[in-house]
């Protein structure tokens, strides 16, 4: 098995989204423009920049809520920003998405978070739902706390609850905001080892949304790396490759927190 260490994996898969030309803006403040590259089937694709670069402004253009000012996001050659109601319905369908704080149900139970897109876009019985639910929770190693509240269980555990509702439709595309944000150094490296076991087991393309360096070479095949000052993507590639032959400084700063000649 080829792991996520190794440079030039990502350029043996076929596309998967396409991003052309976007330009995205925020209160009227341009944020990012220019914006072109391709997400691979089966990529585990990182988005990486400094504060206030766009990250999670560019997620949400991708998965449909937010607008471009002009651009295109194909998936599987549909435009989905020139698309119908209809089918831009049925492409958001495709994806699932964990926002950064997990934004679980605190009022429901681990099975009942799971559950409800189940319940509101299927049409399985009660019984077939909850075994699904189950079946989610036992991806991400969370059999056993079917019953629990968020507010009960940790945030490493509230952060797999959380992908494990954004699979519920088995989606083809995962999208993780800041999925490392806020947990411990051991937690943060169970949650990049599920992530490359999602995408090994059930050939996802997987987007992340990241600053953090060990997750970015940990899981990482692929990346764009946004600037705010120059509003627009100074570097793309693999962040190992990037690390060792990016000439943008500001690139080789980010990718060794200034300690140049550091390969994680």
């Amino acid at each position: 098995m080829r792991s996520a260490s190794e440079p030039g994996v990502a350029a043996e898969r076929p596309g998967h989204v396409l991003v052309e030309d976007l330009a995205m803006a925020h209160g009227g403040r341009v944020l990012q423009e220019g914006l072109s590259f391709t997400i691979r089937r089966g990529d585990v694709f990182i988005v990486m920049g400094g504060s206030g670069s766009g990250k999670s402004t560019l997620l949400r253009h991708l998965v449909g809520l937010q607008a471009p000012v002009r651009g295109r996001v194909l998936y599987g050659g549909e435009s989905f920003w020139e698309a119908s109601p209809e089918v831009q319905a049925a492409l958001q369908r495709r994806f699932g998405v964990m926002y950064q704080q997990g934004a679980l149900w605190t009022s429901m139970t681990l099975l009942e978070n799971v559950a409800l897109p189940l319940g509101t876009y299927t049409p399985l019985t009660s019984g077939a739902i909850r075994d699904l639910a189950a079946f989610k929770l036992a991806l991400v190693g969370l059999a056993g706390f079917e019953q629990f509240y968020p507010s009960e269980i940790s945030g490493g555990m509230r952060k797999r609850a959380a992908i494990a509702r954004a699979m519920a439709l088995d989606p083809e595309v995962l999208f993780l905001d800041e999925p490392s944000a806020g947990l411990d150094p051991i937690s943060s490296r169970r949650l990049d080892d599920l992530i490359l076991e999602l995408r090994q087991s059930l050939g996802m393309t997987i987007v992340v949304v990241t600053h953090e360096l060990a997750s970015i070479f940990a899981v990482g095949d692929n990346s764009v790396f946004l600037d705010a000052a120059s509003r627009t993507m100074i570097a793309a590639g693999h962040p190992r490759s990037l690390l060792r032959h990016a000439e943008n400084p500001k690139v080789r700063d980010f990718l060794t927190r200034g300690e140049e000649g550091r390969v994680p």
